[in-house]
């Protein structure tokens, strides 16, 4: 049966691998897509048997991607499961109404992945998966696990049930032996019977008496004697051959039970290894960020782009999924602050300076695209939904407030400005500073929510809500 294949279109690098990973571990074939352009040209030659489709993307969006999709009779009956963080009937509703089959929640679980592919038939029925008739012995594949049954749950129960199926198949093979040895000695008598009937010379009543038996031939005496001979020592081996086997399986269970004792004990100590190492883990997770006023990362903006999107909406992303994922509770700080560029141009339009252009003849140094902006300009529409989902999807236990330093702090000092120095340098200098800064701060007074430790920074914060 050929392996069915499935689309996994979303401009989140990482979104495309942990959805990946779930659908081939059900033998799913992935191929990737980061656009809805790209996953357009994709299916100009080639046919996936499901579509995943991500809402929120540069360019073309998830939802006008399902239309074009649908709208094109080639591609009409691909199932389209929509893919996204996007939440509410209404949103289910207009997924559906362009011909998606619905919608899959970005952080998603095993059983909502089992459960949709079924949907889509990307997996046999389950009534087609029979049970196997015997489990394997082999330590390796002994015990099977199936998916989201602990492996401590099945051990109890599976030895006596290989134990009793193993003496079943060894009392069968005995009775079957019996059944041959009892066959093969009827046919040896027969072929004995008919030899003796063959050689022994013809009766007549009148030569002789009928009252004195003929004498039976020496020969005679000594093929019963062999045959019975051969009956014993043909017992005698098979008896031999059964000890043995019984014998070897009962070394068998007796290691099978050993090595199914020190798994588990194997099993638990791993378990408490894990334990500790994912607490440990966690925990310089979180102290490995700068305490408040601090930045554990920071992204430059190039000039004429807004501080909260693009590159700055990845790294917050992935920031947020792993500290979710590490039960991190407290307030993601971003901090955007302004270069000062070596601009030519006039008030109607600044732009940067011609880079071999002498720093001292800048028309303006300054940021005046910044201070156009308004803080609700400040982020993308992307932006201010993965904010907001955030904190609806932690409870409040995760919130994300931005800030604004302006061009008050220049963490990389700007050379002297001489006759000597050129626009490209000077500008190389305001790239440095015109950055944004993560800054992780989790919550330490009991009872202290995100929003209140938020609203309790030292600097200014604007914490988005939902």
């Amino acid at each position: 049966m050929a392996r069915k294949r499935a689309l996994v279109v979303d401009d989140s690098k990482s979104a495309r691998v942990i959805l990946s990973r779930m659908l081939e571990k059900y033998d799913i074939e992935v191929d990737m897509a980061e656009s809805a352009e790209q996953a357009i040209d994709y299916l100009k030659n080639d046919r996936p048997d499901a579509i995943f489709m991500d809402h929120l993307m540069p360019g073309m969006d998830g939802l006008q991607a399902v239309q074009v999709i649908k709208s094109n009779p080639q591609t009409a009956m691909i199932p389209i499961m929509m893919y996204t963080s996007q939440e509410g009937e209404l949103y289910v509703g207009q997924a559906r109404a362009l011909g998606a089959m619905g919608v899959l929640p970005k952080q998603v679980r095993p059983v909502d992945v089992s459960k949709v592919l079924y949907e889509l038939h990307l997996l046999p029925d389950r009534r087609d998966m029979d049970e196997p008739a015997l489990l394997p012995v082999d330590l390796g594949m002994a015990i099977p696990s199936r998916a989201g049954t602990p492996l401590a749950a099945i051990m109890p129960t599976a030895v006596p049930e290989w134990s009793r199926r193993l003496e079943a198949t060894i009392r069968d093979q005995s009775a079957d032996l019996r059944r041959f040895v009892v066959a093969s000695l009827d046919s040896l008598a027969t072929r004995i019977i008919s030899d003796v009937q063959g050689v022994m010379p013809p009766t007549s009543n009148q030569t002789q008496p009928a009252a004195v038996p003929s004498p039976k031939p020496m020969w005679l005496w000594q093929a019963g004697l062999l045959a019975a001979c051969s009956l014993a020592v043909l017992f005698g081996v098979m008896w031999s051959l059964e000890r043995d086997e019984l014998a070897r399986s009962q070394a068998q269970r007796a290691a099978l039970t050993s090595a199914n004792a020190q798994l588990k004990h194997a099993e638990d100590e791993l378990a408490a290894a894990v334990k500790v190492l994912s607490t440990a883990a966690a925990g310089m997770a979180v102290t490995s960020y700068a305490p408040r006023g601090g930045a554990s990362r920071a992204e430059t903006v190039p000039y004429g782009e807004l501080p909260f999107d693009r590159s700055r909406l990845e790294v917050l992303r992935d920031l947020l999924t792993s500290l979710e994922a590490q039960g991190f509770r407290g307030v993601v700080r971003m901090t955007s602050m302004a270069g000062l560029f070596c601009l030519s141009g006039t008030a109607d339009g600044y732009a940067l300076a011609t880079a071999s252009s002498p720093a001292s003849k800048c028309d303006l140094v300054g940021n005046p695209f910044e201070d156009s902006l308004s803080g609700q300009q400040r982020q993308s529409l992307a932006f201010a939904n993965l904010v907001a989902s955030i904190r609806h999807r932690t409870d409040g236990a995760i919130t994300v407030a931005l800030d604004n330093a302006g061009s008050s702090r220049a963490p990389v000092p700007y050379p002297v400005r001489n006759e000597a120095l050129t626009a490209g340098e000077w500008n190389r200098v305001a790239v440095a500073n015109n950055r944004v800064e993560f800054t992780a701060e989790p919550v330490t007074a009991p009872g202290t929510t995100a929003s209140d430790a938020a609203a309790q920074g030292n600097a200014p914060a604007r914490v988005a809500t939902p």
